[in-house]
């Protein structure tokens, strides 16, 4: 009959030491050999400069470095050509992981559309920043008779009228008709010869239109110093003038 043996103290402390010997080997290997070969550990490769380049040949670009792309944002730019990388991220020349993905912005082949920004109403000046805004062309500026001094009173885009809230793409030009303070409103000179200056000109005043010019000369026989001996234009039974427009006196000393 055999006999049993069994195992002393010191064997079980052989064996636990054995035993964590194992698992530490195989921890080191993990961490020291697996991952290194299997993500490339501490390879890295130098982004590229892609910007300026077309989309279209960019896929095979950054097949060969080992890379590639996602479009994250897209713009308009009429000096740029469609397609064409504007910005990228990551910058060139920093290190990435091999398979990282650069994320571009390009350049759209056709202008967004917005909706068509009210300016009537707008000084122009207001209106001119408006226009900025949007991103739309400020054309040209033609003023009319209107005594809404330097108020938009139409919005063009190619000589018709658009309205606000129209749909329109940006880098549009947008031309503009101005009031020129002036009006259209036609009447007769008011008379002004003999009346006292002061007079004279409150007259022109309440009338719509401005004083000019006020010119001083000595009194002559029959004339009343401080009254007004001339005028231009001259009042008539056939003269007329527009309102907002400048009437010249002359007033003896």
């Amino acid at each position: 009959m055999a006999l049993l043996t069994s195992n002393t103290p010191l064997d079980v402390v052989k064996h636990l030491m054995l035993i964590a010997l194992v698992g530490l080997m195989l921890v080191l290997g993990f961490f020291y050999v697996y991952l290194p070969v299997s993500t490339h550990h501490g390879e890295t490769i130098t982004v590229p400069k892609v910007t300026g380049m077309n989309v279209a040949g960019l896929e095979d670009y950054l097949d060969e470095r080992k890379l590639a792309y996602f479009v994250d944002d897209s713009s308009y730019n009429p000096g740029v050509r469609p397609f064409t990388v504007l910005v990228q991220d990551p910058a060139p020349g920093e290190k990435v992981k091999e398979g990282r993905k650069i994320y571009i912005q390009v350049s759209m082949k056709n202008p967004p559309v917005i909706k068509m920004p009210k300016l009537t109403g707008n000084s122009s000046k207001a209106a001119m920043l408006i226009l900025k805004s949007y991103d739309l062309v400020a054309g040209q500026v033609q003023l009319v008779p209107d005594l809404a001094s330097g108020a938009v009173l139409k919005q063009l885009v190619n000589g018709k009228e658009i309205a606000p809230g129209a749909s329109i793409a940006k880098g549009t030009q947008v031309d503009l008709v101005v009031g020129d303070g002036q009006g259209n409103q036609t009447f007769a000179v008011p008379n002004l010869v003999n009346k006292p200056a002061d007079e004279a000109i409150t007259l022109l005043l309440g009338q719509g239109l401005q004083k000019g010019e006020v010119f001083e000369q000595p009194a002559e026989e029959g004339q009343v110093p401080g009254t007004v001996v001339r005028q231009r234009p001259m009042a008539g039974p056939d003269a007329t003038i527009r309102m907002g427009q400048l009437v010249d006196i002359w007033v003896a000393k």
